[in-house]
């Protein structure tokens, strides 16, 4: 006979959501610091502070726009798991997967810095228009992939969840995974600037959809609050 949905694996154990939450703050945390590293004292001449500072501006927007990125990563994190009450096996890989999604930007970051210093429209600041647009669709890809395991597991959500809310999110990295995709294509056909702006309004369009999707004809109980 086959397990309902709703029910857990035989044998399989469940735990509280705690040490994933630490331990994924904590990666974030080494993440957003790792960023900051690319940001470096200028060799210059005596004088010539001010000019040399500017001309990493290259540096400072790549910066922080992978300081906002990572930070709406965490945000989303934050509150998916404010409607998780417990965690199996699976779901700690789903959210390694996460993780390793986030670990990643550094490097398409620091690509992006160097080639905007370059040549702010050549064609080394496509290609890095291009990576940064296809990790940020892989990490899409991940929050996809946390959706769909969580939708058929009701038994690890908190009691006040609604099925509904579960199959609305499943949308917002669909989404992300397309117009990431057309953001690179942009940067590689267009123009980086181009490819760049499309990242950036991605980016605010998840900061806003934080708490997810609203779930339509459903109406939603309050959720449950944790201690801090």
């Amino acid at each position: 006979m086959s397990r309902p949905d709703d029910e857990p694996e035989q044998g399989s154990r469940l735990s509280e959501t705690t040490r994933v939450e630490a331990f994924s703050d904590g990666v974030f945390a080494i993440v957003i610091t790792l960023l900051v590293l690319d940001l470096q004292n200028p060799a210059h001449t005596p004088g010539g502070l001010l000019s040399a500072l500017a001309a990493q501006w290259p540096s400072y927007l790549a910066f922080f726009m992978s300081f906002v990125y990572v930070g709406v990563i965490w945000l989303n994190h934050h509150a998916l798991f404010q409607r998780i009450g417990h965690v199996d096996r699976g779901l700690h890989w789903v959210n390694l997967g996460i993780l390793l999604g986030a670990v990643v930007m550094p490097f398409p970051t620091a690509i992006l810095a160097e080639a905007l210093a370059q040549d702010a429209t050549g064609r080394d600041a496509q290609v890095a228009v291009a990576l940064y647009a296809i990790a940020a669709a892989l990490m899409s890809a991940t929050w996809w992939a946390a959706f769909r395991y969580l939708r058929s597991r009701p038994h690890l959500w908190e009691p006040d969840v609604e099925p509904s809310y579960m199959q609305a999110q499943r949308f917002r990295p669909l989404t992300g995974m397309a117009l990431y995709t057309i953001s690179g294509l942009a940067g590689w056909l267009v123009s980086p600037w181009a490819g760049m702006t499309c990242i950036m309004i991605m980016i605010v369009y998840h900061a806003v959809t934080s708490e997810g999707l609203p779930a339509r004809g459903v109406k939603r109980r309050p959720r449950r609050s944790r201690p801090a």
